[in-house]
C-alpha cells in the first residue's frame, strides 16, 4: 500500500466547494490513474482484473489483482492455486475469488505522475460536464453577463459565470456599442459541446428575448392569464407582440402596458428604446390583421384566399394612411405579415377605386377587414407615395 495521507481528501472537499466537482470524481480519478500506471508498469494494457483500493481512514491506497482459486494454475495473471489462496484466507474454496495486493515497490513516484495527468484530465471533463449541464438547462432563458471584449470577427464575448459566451454579430443589436465591463441581459440561444469548455451562444436580437422580458415584467403572463400568441421582431428597431387574455375581466394589452406604461417602459429600456407595438390577438382573421397593422387606420379588408397553404388579404387604407400602413421601408406591413402569417397586399383608397372603376365594379366602403401584408406588394405600394 502507498501512504498518501489525508491531504488528498481535504483537496477533494475544497474542490467540491469551489467548483462543484464531487469528491467521488477526484477519488475515482486517482484510482483509475493507479490502474493505468500499473498496467503500463507491467506492460500489459489488456489485463482487466486490476483495481485499486483506497482506505480513507489510514490514507493508504494499493493496487490489487482479483484471481480465481483453481486446482491447477494455467494463467498466473488471473488464477491462483488453492494452496496459495489458503495462505491469504483459510476459508477460501475452489472457484472463489481472492484479492491479492500487487503494488510494485517504489511505485509511488510513477503513480503520482500518472495520477496527476489523469486527475487533471478528469477534473476538466467534470468541469466541462457541469457547465454543459448548467447551460443546457438555461437554453431558451435570459441570463445576465458582463461584456469582456470583442474578437477579431466582431463577436462579443460575454462572461456568464463559469464560462464565456459568444454573441455573434447577427445576434447583436444594430448600432449597439458593447463596452467592456458593461452588464448585459442576453438570451441563451444554443449550447455546443466541444473538446474544451462548452460553447454557449447568446443573443440580444432573438425574438424570444422579448417573450422572456414580458414574462418577467407582466405577472399575468407568468400566471398564464395573458398569453403571448405571436412575436415579430426586427431587433433594434421594432417589435409587434400579439397577446390574448384567457380571462374576460383582464385586458391583455393593458396588462402588458402596465400602470401609466410602467411595464412596457421597463422592457423598452432593456431593449435600448426599441419600439414595441402591443397587438390584441383575435381568432377573427380580419380583426387580427387590422390590429396587426396598427397604428394605421384601415378602411376594408377582403380575404382573397384562406386555406391550408395560402392566407391572402387585400387591405384598403385612406390615401393619407398608406405610408403609415406600409411603414418605413415596408417595416410595418412586413412585421404584420410575420405576426399573423397572412400575406397582405395594401392599396390606397384612390388606387383601389381606380382599379374597380376600370373593372366596372364598385367597392363597399363599409367593409372592415384585414390580413397580413406581402412585402413585395408593399414595395409596389411604396412607389405610389
Amino acid at each position: 500500500m502507498i501512504k498518501i495521507g489525508t491531504a488528498l481528501f481535504e483537496a477533494a472537499e475544497q474542490l467540491e466547494k469551489e467548483k462543484g466537482i464531487s469528491k467521488e470524481v477526484l477519488v475515482s480519478s486517482l484510482e483509475d490513474a493507479l490502474v493505468a500506471a500499473y498496467k503500463k508498469h507491467i506492460r500489459n494494457k489488456d489485463i482487466d482484473n486490476i483495481e485499486t483500493i483506497l482506505d480513507e481512514e489510514t490514507g493508504e491506497i494499493g493496487v490489487f489483482s482479483t484471481k480465481v482459486v483453481v486446482k491447477e494454475v494455467e494463467d498466473p495473471d488471473t488464477q491462483i492455486s488453492l494452496t496459495e489462496a489458503k495462505e491469504i484466507d483459510d476459508e477460501v474454496e475452489l472457484e472463489d475469488e481472492v484479492k491479492i495486493e500487487v503494488t510494485p515497490e517504489n511505485f509511488g513516484r510513477i503513480a503520482a505522475q500518472s495520477a496527476k495527468q489523469v486527475i487533471t484530465q478528469r477534473i476538466r471533463e467534470a468541469e466541462r460536464k457541469l457547465i454543459l449541464d448548467e447551460f443546457v438547462s438555461k437554453k431558451g432563458t435570459l441570463i445576465t453577463g458582463i461584456v469582456q471584449r470583442k474578437d477579431e470577427r466582431g463577436n462579443v464575448i460575454v462572461n456568464i459565470g463559469k464560462t464565456d459566451a459568444i454573441m455573434p454579430r447577427k445576434e447583436q443589436l444594430p448600432g449597439e456599442f458593447y463596452k467592456t465591463g458593461n452588464r448585459v441581459r442576453v438570451f441563451v440561444l444554443n449550447v455546443k459541446e466541444t473538446q474544451k469548455l462548452p460553447q454557449v451562444i447568446v443573443s440580444q436580437a432573438h425574438s424570444e428575448i422579448v417573450r422572456e422580458l414580458f414574462e418577467l415584467e407582466v405577472p399575468e403572463i407568468e400566471d398564464g392569464i395573458v398569453e403571448i400568441k405571436s412575436i415579430a421582431r426586427e431587433a433594434g428597431y421594432r417589435t409587434k407582440l400579439a397577446v390574448w387574455s384567457n380571462d374576460p375581466t383582464v385586458d391583455s394589452v393593458g396588462a402588458c402596458i402596465g400602470p401609466r406604461g410602467s411595464r412596457i417602459q421597463t422592457i423598452v429600456s432593456e431593449l435600448k428604446n426599441e419600439k414595441i407595438d402591443i397587438v390584441r390577438y383575435s381568432q377573427d382573421s380580419v380583426e387580427y390583421i387590422v390590429n396587426a397593422l396598427s397604428p394605421a387606420r384601415i378602411l376594408s379588408v377582403d380575404i382573397l384566399a384562406d386555406d391550408e397553404e395560402n392566407h391572402e388579404a387585400l387591405v384598403i387604407v385612406p390615401d393619407d394612411q398608406l405610408s403609415l400602413a406600409i411603414g418605413r421601408e415596408g417595416q410595418n406591413v412586413r412585421l404584420a405579415h410575420r405576426l399573423t402569417n397572412w400575406k397582405i397586399d395594401i392599396k390606397s383608397e384612390s388606387r383601389a377605386k381606380q382599379m374597380d372603376l376600370n373593372r366596372g365594379v364598385e367597392i363597399d366602403e363599409e367593409t372592415y377587414s384585414q390580413e397580413e401584408v406581402d412585402v413585395d406588394a408593399s414595395e409596389d405600394m411604396a412607389e405610389e407615395i
